[in-house]
């Protein structure tokens, strides 16, 4: 090895320029051949390299040729045998051998024992050794290894059996009848998954219809309750056609996977807070794409700017992000588009069936005078154009969340929507939705179009929580939405907060962690609804505070103190956060306080608070 080392100094770089105490270690050290056994590492590396490679391949084929010749007969030997002609194609007849073997022969009759039979070496007599087993990847093994990660970490989720009571909203029960909890976390922010309307119009439809859809949309699956459904969402948007998905994450996947992928040289601008079905749409793409700060518009102009005004741009965010409860600067972001030729993709699904006169979502509310005037019950595309939900090209909403039902959709122009339909999929090869599932959708729809009651009721039921958990100094991260998302900071102990809540108070809210939530931004997430009444709304601040006392998690002061964090804590964002339903929207008095919000609030048990709702609002 060291002569080669000499020869090869002169024509390598590497042995050049490394020192003889690294090339004498590297000529130790041992490494996995890929053909089994050993080589140094230093014929590893050389292995690798174009130059030394051949001359390793010459070096090894002399010294395989000098073993053979040392350890083989001499070459006389192998001439003389061939000149025998041991080899030859004459004619060749059996020969049988007529004597018996008998037992205790130490040979079969016409063999001949060699010296190396009759030699300690001989093999024995018994079964053949098996050959070295290979290894195998031990997948067992790694999926341990990767949840040993998530329990370390502690981002390991744990799922609660949570049956949720149709008749006694929003009370639920675990794994045993009688163990009632109230939930404090669900998605179903009006109650809409047991919405009287909603539950006829499935039953009827399961009844005539059946369970499933059969197949897919191509293939038996499409049907009068998806062309219905989809009309219906069109017109709640304002928008040309629409698409119906087996989710909201399937409909996001598919549409920025199908564009990205089809708009040539496309880049796709994507807020950093979007949503995991966003980001792996526009993974699938494979387009480029650039990520602005959270509702950052000088950032996204920025990158606007960046880039070639011809090639295609999508900009990818959401009205309401659901984890901090923060809305997008919709119409900036729409201005932008426009200056710099880029299309907008607004995913309304926690914002659907809770803002605008409609229940459209916030694009919707933006307008809000403008579509109420229209009257109940009437379709966006009545009213004026020019609108900032007329402006978006792309809505993307489900059905799961507001409405209380399952599955996602979008809302664009007929040529879009069906671009989508034909190229996407995860449109095209899925089970189309169950009849009764689409059939309740456009009720639960059509119900929140034309009444309002619920989603200002969860308003003011939102408003009610926040302030008292403000006086009790339990910090909230400050936003105008419906969503109140509680900071704790710490995985560990918003778990034991969420166990503790559940276990002690009979109260579920989940708790949300890493990758949902950056790391140390931990939380406990509330969506209140129309069935928390001031019964419910008393036991959640009272446990709330006695899970603060006993865990000594940190208050809205302690966050002050160190300067605030993520809005907790910094002084006047609590003021500058104005909520996205006005006081005039809701019924109320000009500068609602306390005092006229819990006089609002006193009705909520009525049976004429529908009325007494509608109402205030006509009066507003």
């Amino acid at each position: 090895m060291e002569a080669l080392l000499h020869q090869s100094k002169a024509m390598c770089p590497f042995l050049k320029k490394t020192s003889p105490g690294t090339l004498r270690s590297l000529s130790t050290a041992t490494h996995h051949s890929p053909g089994g056994g050993t080589i140094t590492n230093l014929q590893f590396i050389a292995r690798r390299c174009p130059v030394m490679n051949k001359a390793l391949a010459v070096q090894s084929a002399r010294m395989r040729t000098s073993n053979y010749t040392s350890a083989a007969p001499s070459i006389g030997v192998v001439k003389s045998m061939r000149a025998k002609k041991l080899h030859t194609s004459a004619e060749k007849k059996a020969n049988v051998d007529t004597r018996i073997y008998r037992k205790g022969d130490d040979v079969l009759p016409g063999r001949v024992e060699s010296a190396f039979a009759k030699s300690k070496d001989a093999p024995k007599p018994g079964p053949k050794p098996s050959a070295p087993t290979a290894l195998k990847f031990d997948y067992e093994g790694f999926y341990n290894e990767e949840l040993d990660k998530k329990h370390k970490d502690k981002s390991y989720r744990y799922f609660n059996n949570i049956n949720r009571l149709a008749q006694e909203f929003p009370r639920a029960h675990m794994s045993a009848k009688d163990e009632r909890v109230t939930v404090w976390c669900s998605n179903d922010y009006l109650g809409m998954g047991r919405n009287p309307e909603v539950l006829k119009t499935m039953h009827h439809t399961l009844d005539m219809y059946g369970a499933g859809a059969g197949g897919t949309r191509n293939i038996s699956g499409h049907n009068q309750h998806a062309v219905a459904l989809e009309k219906t969402i069109a017109d709640l948007h304002g928008k040309d056609g629409a698409l119906v998905f087996s989710s909201c994450y399937v409909a996001n996947d598919a549409t920025l996977a199908t564009l990205g992928s089809k708009l040539p040289d496309c880049v796709i601008l994507s807020d950093s807070m979007n949503h995991a079905s966003m980001i792996q749409g526009i993974r699938h793409s494979g387009a480029k794409k650039m990520v602005f700060k959270h509702n950052d518009l000088v950032d996204l102009e920025a990158k606007l700017a960046s880039l070639p005004p011809a090639i295609p741009k999508v900009i990818a965010f959401e009205s309401v992000y659901s984890m901090c409860g923060s809305v997008a600067p919709i119409e900036e972001i729409c201005d932008l588009a426009d200056r710099y030729g880029a299309i907008t993709f607004l995913d309304e699904v926690h914002a659907v069936g809770m803002y605008g006169p409609h229940g459209a979502g916030v694009a919707e509310h933006l307008d809000y005078d403008l579509y109420a005037s229209a009257g109940p019950g009437a379709s966006a595309s009545t009213t004026k154009k020019g609108t900032v939900m007329d402006r978006i090209d792309i809505i993307t909403g489900t059905l799961g969340k507001a409405w209380g039902c399952v599955g996602g959709y979008i809302a664009a122009s007929a040529s879009l929507v069906d671009t989508i339909r034909s190229l996407a999929p995860g449109f095209i090869f899925t089970t189309s939705l169950p009849p009764a599932t689409m059939a309740g959708a456009r009720t639960a729809i059509e119900y929140q179009a034309r009444y309002q009651g619920d989603r200002r009721l969860q308003q003011l039921h939102t408003r009610a929580v926040k302030q008292d958990l403000a006086e009790r100094d339990i910090p909230v991260i400050p936003n105008p939405s419906h969503i109140v998302p509680i900071l704790v900071g710490d995985a560990e102990v918003a778990k034991k907060a969420s166990d503790m809540l559940l276990s002690d108070y009979g109260i579920y809210v989940q708790a949300i962690n890493y990758p949902t939530v950056p790391r140390g931004e931990e939380r406990l997430r509330i969506t209140p609804t129309p069935g928390h009444t001031k019964e419910f709304r008393d036991e959640l601040v009272q446990a709330l505070e006695g899970v603060w006392q006993r865990l000594k998690i940190k208050r809205t002061s302690d966050w002050r103190a160190q300067g605030g964090f993520v809005g907790v804590g910094v002084e006047g964002k609590e003021m500058q956060v104005e909520p996205l339903w006005t006081d005039e929207q809701l019924g109320l008095r000009q500068g609602v306080d306390g005092e006229v919000l819990q006089e609002a609030l006193e009705h909520e048990n009525s049976p004429e608070m529908p009325a007494v709702v509608a109402k205030a609002a006509a009066a507003a």
